[in-house]
């Protein structure tokens, strides 16, 4: 083993004695590591309250408004929806029944839950409405235009924090307006709360559009007053069927008598 000569141990005491107090000092002047940032949840959480507290201001908001929804491969049309100031609704769809030849309006008051038949092209008889049920009943699937629930009932889905939905904000998509969130859902369900989509409000409330993947809705004008109530298309009757969404069904040549058959 080496021996220290006396004139290295006088150069290297001091050395050994400071090390440490380097260290430290070294160990001091680094900043203590910092928690991992996670405000993804955080983030999410805040969307989901704006989003409820905007749907919550629509569900308040009475008012008259025309909207163009427009879906690919179809000309764009015009939807007039009335919120009422006692709560009832309507919402007129042209082109929303038998396959797009038939225009409708579908409307809740306090007698329930209504589909109109309007004049139209397809169909040139005059303004009828049919009783669906209860105005909180559900549309018939075959009778069920899908665009009133955009300004309607799916306010309910956005503002239940129940519902399994995921929310995030979003950029309004090209030719929609306000403040828009993301609204996807976390249902293993096949049958969604609603549309998945982009949905759009005002800070009033007002709806100013929804992308989804069926089409997009956008506000076409600034909104009017609301009346006190809305008023049915044309008066109930009870010999007939609501309409249904799809065409009818082609004739079936086969189904003809043939030539010669008496």
């Amino acid at each position: 083993m080496p021996v220290l000569t006396r004139s290295a141990g006088r150069v290297l005491g001091p050395l050994v004695f400071a090390l440490p107090a380097l260290l430290l000092a070294c160990t001091d002047a680094q900043p203590p590591t910092p928690p991992p940032a996670d405000p993804g949840p955080v983030a999410v959480d805040a969307a989901r309250d704006e989003l409820a507290t905007l749907a919550a201001a629509a569900q308040d908001r009475h008012l008259v408004a025309q909207y163009v929804y427009a879906e690919t491969g179809k000309p764009a049309r015009t939807i007039a929806f009335t919120s009422a100031n006692d709560g009832s609704w309507r919402v007129d769809v042209p082109g929303g029944a038998l396959g797009g030849t038939a225009d409708i309006s579908m409307a809740a008051t306090s007698d329930g839950l209504f589909q109109c038949a309007l004049p139209s092209a397809g169909r040139p008889e005059p303004a009828s409405c049919v009783r669906l049920g209860e105005r909180d009943d559900a549309i018939p699937r075959r009778a069920d235009p899908r665009i009133q629930h955009l300004l309607t009932d799916w306010l309910d889905v956005l503002t239940d924090r129940r519902s399994p939905l995921a929310v995030a904000s979003a950029n309004p998509p090209e030719g929609l307006t306000g403040t828009c969130y993301s609204v996807d859902s976390t249902s293993a369900s096949l049958n969604a709360p609603l549309d998945v989509g982009i949905y759009c409000y005002d800070r009033d409330g007002t709806p100013t559009g929804v992308r989804t993947e069926a089409g997009t809705l956008r506000l076409a004008a600034p909104p009017g007053a609301a009346p006190a109530t809305v008023q049915l298309a044309g008066p109930v009757v009870v010999d007939r069927d609501p309409l249904d969404i799809a065409a009818p069904p082609s004739p079936d040549p086969s189904g003809s008598p043939s030539a010669g058959t008496p």
